[in-house]
């Protein structure tokens, strides 16, 4: 008897993490289409080509178009530190007491060594993604799946892209198509990214792996206008590609291809 509970309680934690395995992940977008990210405030009013839009978890989706759900599932939002040091601060990577930090974003790295941590992690952020289908988003991006690249070394690659895998199935359980965002040299096809999210692929000269991996199913954002003329020359042909301002502000920079 109990070790037939405990096979019991491990299916149903497992359940947990992963989210029910009924459901199909949705749709793709039309590669045809223009895109605009818009994590820095949202925009309604846009040309009636733009038909794909990428917005941040928080806001509503925008009717008529196809739409991207953003979700920072590797990194701490900088406006969300207390939520994470007040109830999940042991899911907080930390070198000698201190969160490790991307200093660019000033953003906390989240610590996915353990499967313990990994799978808490997972139920947290696959909430927010139960909630962006809930809202009606048609898709995911989970951002900084590179972080691990950050961790001073503390997180390995196989640790991260473990993780990885258990929030794409949490997402294709919630019935949306996940994208891959960063570590452009490494297929995520292999655990099920349907898509990518290429950030300044041109500026990096990374666009040929993304293409290697996941065709024509790319949304390209750039920052600077040489890479942004470089991504068009290159892809505009098969990718929705946007020049954004850094800052993705409502009023900002809007280029496309």
């Amino acid at each position: 008897m109990r070790r037939f509970l405990v096979i019991a309680t491990a299916l149903l934690s497992a359940a947990t993490v992963a989210g029910p395995a009924t459901a199909e992940p949705g749709p793709l977008f039309d590669p045809g289409s223009h895109v605009d990210y818009q994590l820095g405030g949202t925009r309604d009013r846009l040309p009636d080509d733009v038909g794909i839009v990428v917005r941040d978890r928080k806001a509503s989706p925008l009717t008529g178009r196809y739409n991207i759900c953003y979700v920072n599932g590797f990194q701490t939002q900088p406006d969300e530190r207390r939520f994470w040091r007040r109830h999940h601060w042991r899911l907080v990577l930390k070198e000698d007491g201190r969160p490790v930090v991307d200093e660019v974003w000033g953003e906390w790295l989240l610590d996915t060594r353990t499967p313990a941590k990994r799978r808490a992690l997972a139920r947290i952020v696959g909430g927010w993604t139960d909630r962006c289908a809930a809202d009606g988003f048609d898709a995911v991006e989970y951002d900084n799946l590179d972080s691990f690249t950050r961790s001073h070394r503390l997180i390995r690659r196989r640790q991260a892209l473990t993780y990885a895998r258990l929030l794409v199935r949490r997402a294709h359980a919630a019935g949306l198509p996940v994208g891959q965002k960063n570590l452009a040299e490494w297929d995520g096809t292999t655990i099920g990214f349907d898509f990518a999210v290429a950030e300044e692929c041109g500026q990096w000269r990374e666009c040929r792996l993304y293409a290697a991996s996941y065709g024509d199913q790319v949304l390209a954002i750039e920052y600077r206008r040489r890479a942004f003329r470089h991504t068009c020359s290159r892809y505009g042909d098969r990718w929705p590609v946007v020049l954004r301002d850094l800052g993705l502000t409502p009023g900002g920079v809007h280029r496309y291809c």
